[in-house]
């Protein structure tokens, strides 16, 4: 089972960390992190080592597009983005975490899916065709989906599950002792306060108007190319 996750400047790194851990405790899976060259990259303040380049990748089973404030950057990234449709075209699983779904979306992977993304910017989906929902978790044919951040280990278990087994995806839970009791109640916009909820998208806006910004220039680029 070959799993890759597209590796780049600026991504969350609990986007990437939390499914590969999950991945890694799959019997006879090797997980790649590729990147358009081996030089260390910058995630979440802490640096990472690609494993292989987009020229040496192989075919991938799974293809992995984890989020950050680096999918901007990427949105109209064609070498990114060709190396993603490509990859696609032939593995049995395309998948993304956070705002990694924007970046599948900017490659025209998404028309006619139902997707995800974090709870801030899950409504961009339908700039490219895709259908907004909003759930932790969200599974149409080989699309999946994660939400936001934390959501990437209920991303790869639900994913095990599919690809494997309810069963193996139950070890792998207990492996990793995956029980959370989070200490506060209010982690997602369902429960959390409203007062609290609006001084989050305050602060959110300033980051979202370039991100919309980019998603918009991504979605009439793929409509000019007929993706």
């Amino acid at each position: 089972m070959e799993i890759g996750f597209l590796l780049y400047p600026k991504l969350t790194l609990l986007d990437l960390v939390g499914p590969s851990e999950v991945f890694l405790r799959v019997p006879d899976a090797k997980v790649h992190l590729v990147w358009k060259n081996r030089d260390l990259v910058s995630g979440g303040g802490q640096m990472v080592q690609p494993s292989t380049t987009f020229t040496d990748c192989p075919q991938l089973d799974v293809l992995c597009v984890p989020g950050g404030p680096g999918q901007i950057d990427l949105m109209d990234d064609e070498e990114v983005l060709s190396f993603l449709r490509d990859q696609a075209a032939n593995a049995k699983w395309v998948t993304s975490v956070c705002t990694g779904s924007l970046i599948l979306g900017a490659a025209g992977l998404l028309q006619g899916y139902r997707a995800t993304s974090h709870w801030s910017a899950v409504d961009q989906l339908s700039l490219f065709g895709a259908i907004p929902i909003k759930e932790r978790v969200v599974i149409d044919r080989n699309r999946v989906s994660g939400g936001g951040v934390t959501a990437g280990i209920d991303f790869g278990l639900r994913l095990v599950a599919e690809m494997h087994s309810e069963e193996l995806a139950k070890m792998i839970q207990l492996s990793m002792e995956y029980d959370p009791m989070p200490p506060f109640k209010g982690g997602s916009p369902k429960s959390a306060e409203p007062e609290l909820l609006a001084k989050m998208q305050q602060r959110l806006d300033s980051f979202q108007e370039p991100q919309k910004k980019a998603s918009e220039r991504a979605a009439a680029k793929l409509r000019e190319d007929g993706k």
